[in-house]
């Protein structure tokens, strides 16, 4: 998808995609939005249309980058390590988790992996001496990789299947007018890859998976076997099998119809951490989780971090208090965002993961 597609553009190329050659999977839909999506914007902070757990306080990134720093060290601190977050932002989980690492003699080569020219340019600005990657495919083959991917796989374009009168079938988009879509039961059987304790569901029932998201997650998880190293995700979705279309838009921190302006609008679903687990499952590393954002937080301190800061900024206590309400709360992050980790079966045991 060019860069520079001009707005409402890809409504009409997507329009003729239809007309040309039928409806097109749900899966194609939400990767063709996204692409361009990222590509043509920076999406994060006030002016934008979301805002991240690293944007909303450094108290997040810091725990990570701690996280990090302790499983190096009671593995021996090994050299060569190569921090690579995948879906970067601007920067700033980066920022935090570096400089809480640096603080144990913790000074990793940083790899990101980024297709958006425009997050690129703001990720370089703060760490110049980022090298950059499209995949996983030419990072470094040797030395322990310190792997994170924050709201990452919710991005990835999910498939969607439907139960029908007539049996499964692929979920497809079509046109619903001239300038809007809208989602309806393709033609092509799905059958034989629903789930089997999903087969006699009453039509109308949707299920999800993401293959894209499974391939990455496998092959993040045999580096980390191979390599040594350990891979953090956190993500907002379930972790117990379940059915119902996940896939929401935003703009300017509003949901809005997801089949309406495409590019314009950031796409995601909820990420299926069963998938996660049985893709890590399928390697020689150890996985562990997941459990809820808000448990992992308060396992490794974060109530302690902010009166630390409250203690050196005692005008912003309300707003320090706020940011760790926010992450750990279960009316707001703590119990949707779940975090899920891959570490190496020759490295100790990581801290976090005996919350509920």
């Amino acid at each position: 998808m060019p860069d520079g597609l001009a707005k409402g553009a890809l409504t009409a190329q997507i329009m003729r995609t239809i007309q040309a050659t039928g409806p097109i999977p749900v899966a194609h839909y939400m990767a063709e939005s996204n692409a361009h999506y990222y590509a043509s914007r920076d999406p994060l902070g006030v002016a934008g249309d979301f805002i991240t757990a690293p944007e909303i306080s450094q108290m997040f990134g810091e725990l990570v980058g701690l996280w990090l720093a302790d499983l190096w060290l009671r593995a021996g601190k090994p050299g060569g390590c190569h921090y690579t977050e995948f879906g970067p932002g601007r920067g700033t989980l980066a920022s935090d988790a570096l400089r809480a690492m640096a603080k144990f003699g913790l000074h990793p080569n940083i790899h990101f992996i980024e297709t958006s020219p425009t997050l690129r340019e703001k990720q370089g600005a703060l760490h110049p001496d980022a090298i950059f990657h499209d995949n996983m495919e030419k990072l470094p083959g040797d030395g322990p990789l310190l792997i994170v991917a924050n709201e990452f796989f919710d991005a990835l374009p999910v498939q969607q299947i439907i139960a029908t009168h007539a049996g499964w079938r692929e979920r497809v988009v079509a046109a619903d007018g001239p300038a809007k879509f809208m989602a309806l039961p393709g033609l092509r059987p799905m059958d034989t890859v629903v789930p089997h304790q999903f087969k006699q569901s009453p039509p109308g029932t949707v299920v999800e998976s993401n293959p894209a998201s499974t391939a990455i997650a496998a092959d993040m998880a045999r580096r980390i076997a191979v390599q040594g190293g350990a891979a953090l995700t956190i993500d907002y979705g379930y972790s117990k099998a379940q059915t119902g279309s996940t896939l929401q838009a935003v703009a300017a921190h509003e949901k809005v119809d997801p089949f309406t302006n495409p590019g314009e609008i950031d796409l995601t679903a909820h990420v299926d951490f069963v998938e996660l687990v049985e893709a890590g499952m399928g390697t020689d590393a150890r996985v562990l989780g997941p459990v809820s954002q808000g448990a992992w937080l308060k396992m490794l301190g974060i109530e302690a971090r902010a009166a630390t800061l409250k203690a050196l900024w005692p005008a912003t206590t309300n707003n320090i208090e706020a940011a760790a309400h926010r992450l750990v709360s279960d009316e707001h992050m703590g119990t949707l965002f779940k975090v899920l980790a891959y570490v190496a079966p020759d490295w100790p045991e990581a801290e976090g993961f005996n919350a509920p």
